[in-house]
C-alpha cells in the first residue's frame, strides 16, 4: 500500500528519477576527517574495480587529475573479489599522493562510497570490525590503510553510475578489466 500522494516506487516520474540521479552526483563529505584542516591541492580521483569472480582474477585502476596533469595507475591481483579491487584502485591513487590533499573521489562503487559517506566504517570499528550480522568485515587490512590515509586527505565522494557513459569511468574500467585479463592470459 501506497501513502497518499506518492506515486508507487514503480511509477516514479521522470523528474523523480532525474531528482535521485542529481543528488547521488553530490560531492557528499567523508564520515573520517583528516586530523589537520587540508587546504593543499585539489585532485580529482577516478578509480574502479574489476574481477572474473569465477577465477579469482582482479584489476584496479585509478586517474588522478590536478589541474591539466594526469597520471593512470593499473595493477592487478590473484584470489581476489570485485569489492577488494575497488578499494585496491583508491588506496592506489591515493598512496600516491606526497603530501595532505583535497581529494574528490569519483567512483561507481557503492559499497566504496558508502562505507566513508554513511558510516559504516566507523560501525565496523565500533563493532569490533565485525558487520551488523556478526560476520567480519571482509577487507579489513584495506580499509585500515584507507582510514590511515583518511586521516590525511579530505575526502569528498561523488558516485557515478557505472557504464552510463561518463569518460573518464569508462577508462578506469577498460583498464581494470585489461589488468584482469593479463592475469588469465598469463602474463
Amino acid at each position: 500500500m501506497t501513502r497518499p500522494g506518492r506515486p508507487p516506487s514503480g511509477s516514479r516520474s521522470a523528474a523523480q528519477r532525474a531528482q535521485d540521479a542529481a543528488r547521488d552526483r553530490l560531492p557528499i563529505r567523508a564520515g573520517i576527517q583528516p586530523e589537520q584542516p587540508v587546504t593543499g591541492l585539489v585532485v580529482t580521483l577516478y578509480s574502479d574495480g574489476a574481477c572474473d569472480t569465477t577465477q579469482g582474477h582482479g584489476g584496479w585502476a585509478t586517474i588522478l587529475r590536478y589541474g591539466d596533469k594526469e597520471l593512470v595507475l593499473s595493477g592487478n591481483e590473484e584470489g581476489t573479489t570485485n569489492n577488494r579491487m575497488e578499494l585496491r584502485g583508491l588506496l592506489e591513487g591515493l598512496r600516491t599522493l606526497k603530501r595532505p590533499c583535497q581529494v574528490r573521489v569519483v567512483t561507481d562503487s557503492q559499497y566504496l562510497r558508502k562505507a566513508f559517506t554513511d558510516g559504516w566504517i566507523l560501525k565496523w570499528q565500533r563493532n569490533g570490525w565485525k558487520t551488523a550480522g556478526g560476520e567480519p568485515v571482509k577487507n579489513r587490512d584495506l580499509w585500515e590503510d584507507l582510514i590511515a590515509l583518511a586521516h590525511t586527505h579530505a575526502l569528498t565522494f561523488l558516485w557515478v553510475k557505472g557504464h552510463a557513459g561518463h569518460g573518464e569511468n569508462e577508462r578506469v574500467d577498460v583498464l581494470a578489466v585489461q589488468e584482469r585479463k593479463k592475469l588469465r592470459a598469463g602474463g
